[in-house]
């Protein structure tokens, strides 16, 4: 695991200038990869071009050193992430190839001297790469398919730059860019800013299974998707699929344990981490490590689960239980370390929990993305239910009833519990069949933040980048699976996992992230995904014999946070600066009575506001510290 920069300047010619800001630019994540550092700088022409990147060693550690050449010496890559099909690639289509090192990153360029770009398709893994290739005068940055590892990328008129995170960039930037708007809206919907959006105008992140072909030539450059090779699933029966999804599993686990270092896993417990738990220490001839946190508020503390499954599997058992002292003074740590607003606050304790873990091991199991593929979310449901409830309730009948409702909803405390759960689906209902863009805005709807910014940053329909994507009527479960890809999946968990566990120099692999799962999860019947109310059906049939009776079916929180609790405590003092009515009035983006009430209300204990507040306050925080340190 590493992170990469790279530079294309028609102005700078001067290679010792080039290195010194690659040189830069590294510095700004020595924390994800703190093993080495490498470049590659070339004067040509047109245009002198660099590359970089920061290595944090977990395969090939005596050879793996970087930028890697093709055998010819004209193509260069600089490499983060893992390629857990490099060795079938190697012996399927490189028989032929002089290799000079055992890594995974010289069968990528070999790959790419063999195939060109056809090749990107092949690597099953997570990934962001550039390759430069002398030949083409071209440079190929890339992405994995659910965009595990970052990219960013900016052009101005005389560089082009990309890293792997904004804080490199910004780190050679003349100046700070200002505000994109239509980030910003994105922002306090979903509480997040997905792909291809930052929240800086004229920075882009680059899409999950995309690449830049940038042409130094020409000094221009074009996005392109990676065209997929998935093989249609025939027909199988619900025995039959129970069945290849347990070996499909198996077998992801097996590949992404390939490692010479230390591996362990996370172990929540629930159904996703206990089973990637399971798989892992059936395949190994040793205990494995598994590590779990728990919270002094026993609302939100759910370790007697992980104590089960680690009894179960005989692991070696690491519990951290978390106290609101060991988050609160890490926060600034945390949250600025995503370069840009992100308010989801289980980003506090995948921290904690990767900050523990690495002190035994240097790779983590998880079981991200079992919900995405398997079918495992409330707001699935969520999205029948609207269906149906449209399909009864008159819209006119709807809107008369709503507002009393949600006055009888509203909660003071944040505990997540039936009544938030109620109030979220109400809250979600929509006529006009963009329901679920309403299910996973977790922050402002459209209409409230009309009222809380102010009209020279409000835009409307910040969602439609994403809905010409998707196309119209997204009703069924592959629809919303598919929306979660592309934003929730891609902007929010995976930022999320990266970003907390590279802070940590922890390399953090998702089994469940396998195209070949994600190919054979979308083309069985949805009835396989969610049968009736039993979410993720079809993965706990293929293991729940390996598990107590009925305990994949109890129900599992996450890595929730008492954020709201905070707010009115610890954290109340900052908070309250944030509304301070001067700053609001200098700063020009918010209308200062609307978030003095929304904040009042959640401070009184009248209202619980936890994810309207917490989204504000994260937005601030980056604020001052990007403006006006």
């Amino acid at each position: 695991m590493c992170g990469i920069n790279g530079l294309v300047s028609i102005e700078t010619k001067d290679t010792i200038s080039i290195k010194e800001k690659l040189s830069q630019m590294n510095e700004e994540i020595i924390h994800r990869g703190p093993d080495q550092d490498g470049f590659f700088v070339e004067k040509g022409q047109l245009v002198s071009i660099g590359m970089a990147m920061r290595r944090l060693s977990i395969i090939d550690l005596s050879t793996g050193k970087q930028p890697i050449y093709s055998f010819d010496k004209q193509k260069i890559i600089v490499f983060n992430g893992e390629i857990y099909n490099y060795k079938f690639l190697k012996q399927q289509y490189l028989n032929d190839y002089i290799f000079n090192t055992n890594s995974d990153t010289e069968v990528i360029i070999a790959l790419y001297d063999k195939f060109g770009v056809d090749s990107f398709s092949m690597l099953d893994g997570m990934f962001a790469f550039s390759i430069y290739d002398k030949t083409l005068n071209k440079v190929f940055i890339t992405r994995d398919f659910f965009g595990e590892k970052p990219l960013y990328y900016h052009k101005s008129n005389d560089s082009f730059l990309w890293c792997s995170e904004l804080k490199s960039m910004m780190r050679i930037l003349t100046s700070k860019p200002a505000i994109n708007k239509q980030a910003l809206n994105l922002y306090f919907q979903l509480t997040y800013i997905p792909a291809p959006f930052s929240i800086y105008e004229g920075i882009f992140k680059l899409e999950a299974n995309h690449y830049i072909e940038f042409d130094c030539n020409t000094f221009d450059f074009t996005i392109k998707e990676i065209e997929q090779n998935f093989k249609k699933i025939e027909k199988q029966s619900k025995k039959e699929c129970i069945k290849i999804t347990h070996d499909l599993v198996q077998e992801s686990v097996i590949s992404r344990s390939i490692s010479d270092v230390a591996i362990g896993t996370f172990l929540s417990g629930g159904v996703d981490s206990s089973i990637i738990s399971l798989c892992l220490s059936q395949q190994s001839s040793s205990k494995i490590d598994t590590f779990s946190i728990g919270f002094e508020k026993k609302s939100f503390d759910e370790s007697d689960k992980s104590r089960t499954v680690a009894k179960l599997i005989n692991s070696n058992h690491h519990e951290f239980i978390i106290s609101e002292k060991d988050l609160t003074h890490k926060i600034d740590e945390i949250l600025l370390n995503f370069d840009e607003p992100f308010a989801d606050s289980s980003s506090l304790a995948s921290y904690v929990v990767a900050n523990k873990t690495k002190e035994f091991v240097t790779v983590a199991l998880t079981g991200d993305g079992g919900d995405e593929v398997f079918g495992g979310y409330n707001k699935y449901y969520m999205g029948k239910l609207n269906q149906k409830y449209t399909q009864i309730i008159n819209q006119n009948v709807h809107n008369l009833l709503s507002k009393s409702i949600r006055n009888l909803l509203h909660t003071k405390d944040d505990k997540r519990g039936k009544r938030y759960k109620l109030n979220r689906l109400l809250n979600s209902i929509n006529y006009d069949g963009d329901f679920y863009f309403n299910i996973i805005s977790l922050g402002y709807s459209e209409d409230d933040i009309k009222e809380l910014i102010n009209l020279n940053y409000f835009k409307p329909n910040s969602f439609d980048y994403y809905k010409k994507i998707v196309g119209k009527n997204n009703t069924s479960i592959s629809d919303f699976k598919n929306i979660d890809k592309i934003m929730s999946l891609e902007g929010d968990m995976l930022v999320k996992v990266d970003r907390t566990s590279m802070l940590s120099s922890l390399e953090c692999r998702a089994p469940f992230l396998n195209k070949e799962i994600w190919n054979f999860t979308s083309q069985i019947p949805e009835s396989f995904l969610i049968n009736g109310w039993d979410k993720k059906h079809i993965l706990k049939e293929s293991f729940k014999g390996y598990f107590p009776k009925d305990f994949l079916n109890k129900s599992k929180k996450g890595f929730g946070v008492p954020v709201g609790d905070w707010l009115r405590d610890n954290l109340k003092k900052e908070l309250i600066s944030y509304c301070d009515k001067s700053f609001i009035e200098k700063q020009n983006i918010f209308n200062y009575d609307v978030i003095y009430k929304i904040v009042n209300l959640h401070l009184q204990g009248k209202i619980d506001n936890t994810f309207r507040v917490w989204t504000y306050f994260c937005f601030q925080k980056w604020y001052k510290f990007t403006y006006e340190k």
